[in-house]
């Protein structure tokens, strides 16, 4: 057992280098968000499931041109009594076996955004364990004991945290002036990590490159200001450059420290961190709020007199998951309460040019520690999205506003644009243009008509905050705004609960999306919208009656892993969009049981509400399977052996073969034929690029009527192909 006097030796050692080594102002290796395609404002997905989350990613944040999502700590913690969310906080170690899903699910996940170009920002608890005074078992079944500093399954024992030298008689921080106090007791009772011991190091960069291996492009690090700098800077030395799967060679991991400093009366600064990647301004929260309820205040939205820090270095918010509920520099701070207000501070936060911003998407509360919206056993209710496209069950959803996620597609238009251009306050309200890229103005006195300077290319344009363009040459929600070949734009804001106008060179009228000309959205492999030009119209079938039809693949899983079509028309002959509920590309079904029982459990489940053969995943309304989410047109393992809970006549062939029975709109096909890949849920996910047979056997038989990646299957017909195979057989029903 490590005495309390070497502890404190550490302790002063790690003092020592902390105050030796200089850390520069600036750029770093770390510093790089790592999004892709001038993507930039991050969303924080607050205690969302891992499979809502990549739902989400196909679905809505690629699309809209978010960069990525930081998620709530995967690392498994303590279970508290009534499941508040701040129990996510106290770590029992780095399994990733947390409330919003299992190891696999996690890394299902990270590889669904990726593959749509979002990315992964995870919540990191390195500063400690979790608090004194608990002992059990964890959420992925570890044992633990606080008050021993007992911790196997890291391992973590005794001698690898900060002892009470040094600190109060409570071992606890009652002054936050006092540095080495801030940074070596125990913060709020929890179990403080000494950072300094090569030991620790390596355990944290285990944990942290265990994530970068499986695609993460960065971390937020809780409690940074609890920790010294130069130990930090150690820690990310020792992480492993990003999974050249989805980043280039040689990148390395974003980091963002959560420092709060708003006194400036001798605390732990901000600035003391800026050399080793951004910070989270706090100040910037109360200086958002003045700003929306007065915007002739917007010239001061940078305040390097109150100590913010320069803008590269700034990670910035609205709010926050702890400063919304009082916690953290929470006090004058906007939130979803205040609707109007809050719209205003995103389209400023996303229009201005301070710092990187991130959206916070909330669930509703309304006592402080109030976990997320559960299911009566205490597990997290799914994320239901509503046919006007705002969330259910619960989940309040901001970035999915329309007014916030225009300006999310905004600021990926306008990324290269780093300066603001004719800027026009008049009152409460202001007006501005990036660069040519872009224009904005907001009116916080009612209506707001007249012809602005946008310096933009002439053209039609959409409102991106009414809407976006669709592809019929128009735009969703409001008539398209023409700006002349001088740049002016007649302009009208009249609506008070929106009073917003936002347009940029990603979003003309009629190009069918907020992000660019084709959709600007890059889906699942081999299912690429193709940019540019309409493409014709495909051929519908003359037949227009619905079909019954069967699919069968052949592929063998382990336990717990299931497969899921995912399909229709290929992008490539057909303009579609990345709503799995609305993409024209997609065909319609009625999916038949197949027999009762638990066998069949998962596949009935899940069958509800799936509507719709499409190449994103699970429609908004489908159903879910023990709080499972599917991934796409469920099917069901199935064999020839008669006798077991899996036979089915139709299926002649042997073992393993996934089937689903499902009736199929023929006339939304490509004359009669309709394309798919396999999904494997809590498995590989995507199912590879197959070159199918030109002739497939059977009694029907048949070859698709185009070239394809993907397996062709016929309307009407018992359609029989292998996972990762060219082969295919069709015969009649």
């Amino acid at each position: 057992m490590t005495s309390k006097s070497y502890v404190a030796v550490v302790t002063a050692l790690a003092v020592l280098s902390a105050t030796s080594i200089s850390l520069s102002y600036g750029w770093s290796a770390y510093h790089d968000p790592n999004c892709k395609d001038n993507r930039v404002a991050m969303v924080h997905l607050f205690e969302w499931k891992w499979n809502d989350i990549a739902a989400e990613c196909e679905r809505f944040l690629a699309p809209m041109g978010y960069c990525g999502v930081q998620v709530s700590p995967p690392n498994e913690h303590v279970i508290v009594d009534g499941y508040p969310w701040w129990q996510r906080y106290q770590p029992v170690s780095y399994k990733l076996e947390s409330r919003s899903g299992n190891r696999q699910e996690f890394i299902n996940m990270v590889e669904r955004c990726n593959n749509v170009g979002i990315r992964i920002y995870v919540d990191a608890i390195i500063n400690h364990m979790s608090g004194t005074g608990r002992s059990g078992k964890g959420s992925g079944g570890s044992d633990f004991d606080a008050d021993e500093m007992h911790f196997p399954a890291v391992p973590y024992t005794i001698a690898d945290f900060n002892g009470c030298g040094g600190c109060p008689a409570c071992c606890c921080i009652n002054s936050w002036t006092d540095v080495a106090q801030v940074r070596n007791c125990r913060l709020l009772g929890l179990t403080d990590l000494n950072q300094a011991l090569p030991g620790v190091r390596q355990k944290i960069a285990g944990f942290l490159n265990d994530l970068i291996d499986i695609g993460v492009a960065g971390f937020r690090i809780d409690a940074g200001k609890h920790m010294w700098p130069a130990d930090l800077k150690a820690i990310s030395e020792l992480t492993n450059d990003l999974n050249t799967k989805w980043f280039p060679a040689g990148r390395k991991a974003f980091f963002f420290y959560e420092v709060i400093d708003l006194a400036q009366v001798g605390e732990v600064r901000a600035q003391e961190y800026t050399g080793i990647g951004k910070v989270t301004e706090f100040r910037y929260c109360i200086k958002i709020d003045d700003v929306a309820g007065g915007l002739w205040g917007i010239h001061g939205l940078y305040d390097p007199g109150w100590g913010m820090v320069e803008s590269t270095d700034a990670f910035v918010f609205v709010d926050n998951h702890d400063n919304q509920r009082g916690h953290g520099g929470g006090g004058n701070v906007v939130t979803y309460k205040n609707p109007r207000k809050y719209k205003v501070a995103q389209a400023v936060t996303l229009g201005y040019t301070y710092g990187h911003p991130r959206v916070m998407s909330s669930y509703e509360f309304t006592t402080d520690g109030q976990g997320p919206p559960a299911n009566g056993d205490g597990s997290t209710k799914d994320v239901v999205i509503n046919a006007d496209g705002s969330c259910g069950n619960g989940w309040v959803c901001e970035h999915r506003w329309q007014a916030i996620a225009g300006m999310a597609s905004f600021r990926k238009a306008v990324a290269n644009a780093n300066t603001i251009d004719n800027q026009r306050t008049e009152g409460n309200k202001v007006a501005f243009s990036r660069g040519g890229r872009g224009f904005v103005a907001i009116s916080n006195e009612g209506s707001w008509s007249g012809t602005f300077q946008t310096g933009m290319p002439s053209g039609r344009y959409c409102n991106v905050i009414r809407g976006c363009p669709n592809s019929n040459g128009g735009c969703n929600g409001a008539e398209p705004v023409t700006v002349n070949s001088d740049g002016t734009a007649s302009v009208s804001i009249a609506d008070w609960d929106n009073p917003i106008f936002a347009i940029h060179v990603e979003a003309k009228a009629g190009s069918g999306s907020c992000t660019g000309s084709g959709g600007g959205v890059e889906p699942p492999p081999q299912t690429t919208t193709t940019p540019g030009p309409t493409q014709p119209p495909r051929t519908n079938s003359p037949d227009r009656e619905w079909r019954r039809t069967v699919v069968l693949v052949r592929k063998a899983t382990t336990p717990g892993q299931n497969l899921f079509l995912r399909g229709g028309v290929d992008h490539e002959r057909c303009n579609g969009n990345a709503d799995p509920d609305r993409d024209p590309c997609s065909v319609g079904i009625r999916i038949n049981s197949l027999g009762s029982g638990q066998h069949y459990n998962p596949y009935t489940d899940w069958s509800r509400g799936s509507t719709k053969l499409n190449w994103h995943g699970a429609q908004s309304a489908q159903g879910s399977h023990n709080g499972q989410r599917p991934a796409g047109v469920p099917l069901a393992w199935t064999t020839n052996q008669q006798g077991h809970p899996g036979y089915q006549a139709l299926n002649s062939y042997g073992d393993h073969y996934w089937m689903v029975d499902m009736d199929v709109d023929c006339g939304a096909t490509d004359n009669g034929w309709f394309e798919f890949k396999g999904y494997v849920l809590n498995g590989e996910g995507w199912e590879g690029n197959v070159q199918q047979t030109a002739q497939c056997s059977g009694s029907l038989g048949g070859r698709p009527p185009f070239s394809s990646s993907n397996h062709a299957a016929r309307c009407g017909a018992v359609n029989v192909f292998r996972f990762g195979s060219g082969e295919c057989t069709i015969d009649s029903l």
